[in-house]
């Protein structure tokens, strides 16, 4: 069940946005559609680098409402920036309110309330009478109110994006399992020495590689696994695998079709995966996955599936990480943050240049395109 927090005044709103979001943001445009009353969520965008009146707000502000007007039960909204700059008489990027405010009302979405938080103070951009400076930031305490809410959090936007930092022997770990479950692969497939090996000997196959070459036999099997491995102990063969298939793009796409479904849709996929190869058409309705259409993900197996994905792209050698990058792109898109998603794309894309699935994120984001599921109420 939701839980009902009643915001008395403006300072008390501003104190849930964080939570609403999940983070505090910095240098945002942050609008919260209501529908009678009571928030549907919250979307945030960052400032154009010009708060002067001009085409930069202008694209802003017609971004921002035209993702607010798809939501269909929203009959208002409310308005809030987030700026380093200091609230004076002349409150910052008013410009960009303003043409926000005109587009909305055009659109059937009155604004119920533009509010600004500033370096010194915050404020309406409504009120006629605020004080020089703006009202203290002091009034933002946290307000918890009757239920129970997550604390409040701490870090911007970006917080999180950043890989884990394993120590240097997990990392040589599982370029060693790597190279042997390469070793394995070669050998099962049948893949003759190269010619700079000469006459040597076969090098020894690791048991261990051949079990987990084995394990990729039944790919919705292995994907639907990782939703339940622990990535605090992550074990370096498992890693390597799951890195190995989110290298290689026909496998990937199984992967991220079945966790924002479920197993039965991965074998779907592995199913339509094969008979494309054999030059059948791929089925639209899993095509249009990956571009955010159809049945809303549940957000907990993208959560698992991001959280042990960031954790392979973090033990991966280098060379080998900008699969599993992309997907985390994807992943981090797929669940509304378009900030970390671009983070990881772009890793990606120093990597791989013209990696196919990082530079389709990179273009989700530059084009402030989400998933439509993100516009439907669960």
């Amino acid at each position: 069940m939701p839980t009902i927090v009643r915001a008395a005044d403006a300072a008390q709103f501003l104190s849930l946005v964080p939570r609403l979001l999940g983070f505090v943001p910095a240098r945002s445009l942050v609008v919260v559609p209501m529908c009678r009353g009571r928030s549907l969520g919250a979307m945030r965008v960052d400032l154009p680098s010009d708060p002067t009146p001009g085409p930069a707000s202008d694209t802003v502000a017609a971004t921002v409402v035209g993702l607010a007007c798809r939501i269909a039960d929203a009959d208002g909204a409310m308005v809030v920036v987030y700026t380093d700059a200091a609230v004076t008489g002349i409150l910052p990027h008013r410009a960009l309110v303003e043409s926000l405010s005109d587009r909305a009302e055009a659109c059937g979405l009155p604004i119920a309330d533009a509010l600004v938080v500033g370096a010194n103070g915050w404020g309406s951009y409504l009120d006629r009478d605020l004080p020089p400076g703006g009202h203290p930031l002091t009034d933002l305490v946290a307000h918890d109110g009757p239920g129970s809410l997550p604390a409040p959090p701490t870090g911007d936007q970006a917080s999180g994006a950043a890989l884990p930092k394993p120590d240097d022997a997990a990392r040589a770990a599982v370029a060693q399992a790597a190279r042997a479950l390469d070793a394995a692969l070669a050998a099962i497939c049948g893949i003759a020495p190269s010619a700079a090996a000469g006459r040597a000997p076969a090098p020894r196959i690791d048991p261990a590689a051949l079990e987990a070459a084995c394990e990729l036999d039944d790919l919705p099997a292995l994907f639907e696994q990782v939703l339940d491995w622990d990535p605090a102990r992550l074990a370096a063969m498992r890693a390597a695998m799951l890195g190995w298939c989110l290298g290689r793009p026909a496998l990937r796409d199984v992967a991220l079709v079945q966790w924002a479904s479920d197993q039965a849709g991965g074998d779907v996929a592995m199913d339509a995966q094969r008979k494309w190869e054999d030059g059948a058409e791929y089925p639209s309705d899993l095509a249009s996955v990956m571009w955010g259409e159809g049945r809303r993900p549940d957000p907990e197996r993208l959560e698992r599936a991001l959280e042990v994905a960031r954790v392979v792209a973090a033990l991966l050698p280098k060379r080998r990480r900008a699969g599993t990058l992309a997907v985390c792109g994807w992943l981090a898109w797929a669940l509304g943050r378009s900030t970390h998603a671009d983070r990881y794309a772009a890793q990606a894309l120093r990597i791989e240049r013209g990696h196919g699935l990082a530079e389709i994120v990179r273009s989700f984001v530059a084009a402030g395109h989400l998933p439509d599921w993100a516009f439907r109420p669960a």
